[in-house]
């Protein structure tokens, strides 16, 4: 018995691809924890700052970052394509895919200056929050989109890398942004060290120079003289109509299925604040919370699809099965010792978010309420590692529209209707609105895993041989 339970231990040992997963997907973790801890310390500074802030900020920055989601996931979409040409041997595409990206980057920026220019006070009036929230609201949505050009060219430089399976450029990056950050939003928000105090307005300028100086690190990194060289970045400079429209083809299903399930919960949060400042302020705090959860599991989706893009690319679609499984296994292990904690201590995690003076009035009704929410999110966020590595596996290898589909129909289903009409109309309270977020969840982790189980992702690529598409 022990020699056949050594056996199927080294047969199991050889076959996973633990090493190789952390090895792309951890400087992503690393890099998204570093943008969580970057939200995570500009909300406690907002929380501490005033209610309204704290209040304000989680809609706004949900509100610009559906939009920012989707152009960047769009741009960044090129990782797919990288992935698979380096999977199949062809570097000298590499150069082209990202001109095209880069060149969605700019009509990105341009789109989102004049969008914020004529739709923010629209948008935060139909949204229907207090006067002195929404003001707030439209503050910090502004600077954001504002500055959302380079928060897209992130997305298409770190695509570069990440197709490449080379993520190590894309962790400093996001790691000197957050080194950036914490500081100059302490600073500004609380009028410190000679800078003035700015509250929420000094959160979204805070936000925007990180993302510049994250972008200028990317940019230095991709176009150094040995990336120049092996990839001819300034010989494929052009549009290349063939592989922007496959960009767009393949990327935006791909964009929209992500930010259908980010405008999911940003339609969540614009429901509940017709509940009122609290049930507001204690989702918002929660939202805060599992972002702890949510950024790593997006991480290894991330590395996943660049995985899966090189191993169809190779004809290999047994090494991306393998490599999802290795991921949902680490996954799993860090999420299960986060729900200990959001099981049996959650006052502790929610009192960070709690002003010093909060012992009593609206922060101890907020502390309470948002302690109880927690074990809600302890059940969703397992559901939702599934979800979001077999979403990786079928971004890698271009299934992009079932995504959207699947995304769109969920959302619809569990969350839009149900939320709406029992805010609205049936006096829904705050556990059942976070209930339809569990549910919402678990229909998206079934959907997902059946068409992972059924293997049409197997077959498909995004670029093309010998002229043929596959």
């Amino acid at each position: 018995m022990m020699a056949i339970l050594s056996r199927l231990w080294s047969d199991w040992r050889r076959k996973s691809r633990y090493w190789e997963v952390s090895r792309v997907c951890v400087p992503l973790v690393t890099g998204m924890a570093a943008t969580t801890v970057m939200e995570f310390t500009d909300r406690i500074f907002l929380s501490n700052y005033s209610v309204e802030a704290i209040s304000a900020v989680v809609p706004a920055g949900l509100t610009a970052f559906l939009l920012l989601c989707l152009l960047g996931g769009i741009s960044g979409y090129v990782s797919v394509f990288i992935a698979q040409y380096h999977g199949s041997g062809r570097p000298e595409k590499i150069g082209a895919v990202l001109w095209q990206g880069i060149f969605f980057t700019l009509f990105s920026g341009f789109f989102l200056l004049l969008f914020s220019t004529v739709a923010t006070v629209p948008l935060f009036t139909m949204v229907g929050h207090s006067p002195g929230i929404r003001n707030l609201e439209e503050i910090y949505f502004k600077i954001l989109c504002q500055g959302g050009l380079l928060y897209v060219a992130i997305q298409t430089l770190s695509g570069f890398f990440t197709g490449k399976g080379q993520t190590r450029p894309v962790m400093l990056a996001n790691i000197l942004g957050m080194a950036i950050n914490i500081p100059l939003d302490y600073a500004l928000i609380n009028g410190l060290w000679g800078l003035p105090e700015l509250g929420i307005r000094g959160a979204g300028i805070a936000t925007v120079i990180s993302w510049g100086a994250t972008a200028v690190f990317l940019t230095l990194c991709t176009f150094s003289l040995d990336q120049r060289k092996e990839y001819r970045l300034f010989e494929t400079i052009g549009l290349d109509r063939e592989i922007f429209f496959r960009l767009l083809r393949y990327g935006v299903p791909g964009a929209l299925q992500y930010s259908m399930d980010i405008f999911a919960f940003t339609f969540f949060i614009l429901m509940v604040g017709r509940m009122g400042t609290v049930p507001l302020a204690a989702t918002n705090i929660v939202i805060s919370i599992s972002s702890l959860a949510f950024m790593p599991a997006l991480g290894f989706s991330y590395g996943i699809s660049s995985m899966a893009g090189h191993a169809l690319g190779r004809g290999r679609p047994a090494e991306a099965r393998t490599a999802a499984w290795s991921a949902i296994h680490i996954l799993l292990a860090y999420t299960l010792i986060l729900d200990i904690f959001f099981i049996f201590t959650p006052d502790h995690i929610v009192s960070i978010f709690i002003h010093s003076n909060g012992a009593s009035g609206q922060y101890k009704e907020i502390s309470q309420m948002a302690a109880k929410i927690l074990g809600l999110v302890a059940a969703y966020i397992l559901l939702d590692i599934f979800y979001m590595i077999f979403a990786g596996v079928l971004k890698g290898a271009g299934d992009t529209r079932f995504l959207l589909l699947a995304i769109a129909g969920a959302s619809l289903v569990c969350m839009i209707i149900p939320l709406y009409f029992g805010i609205n109309f049936m006096g829904m309270g705050i556990y059942a609105a976070w209930s339809c977020i569990v549910v919402f969840i678990a229909t998206l982790c079934l959907l997902i895993s059946r068409r992972y189980r059924a293997g049409r992702w197997e077959k498909m690529l995004v670029i093309k041989f010998g002229g043929h598409h596959t």
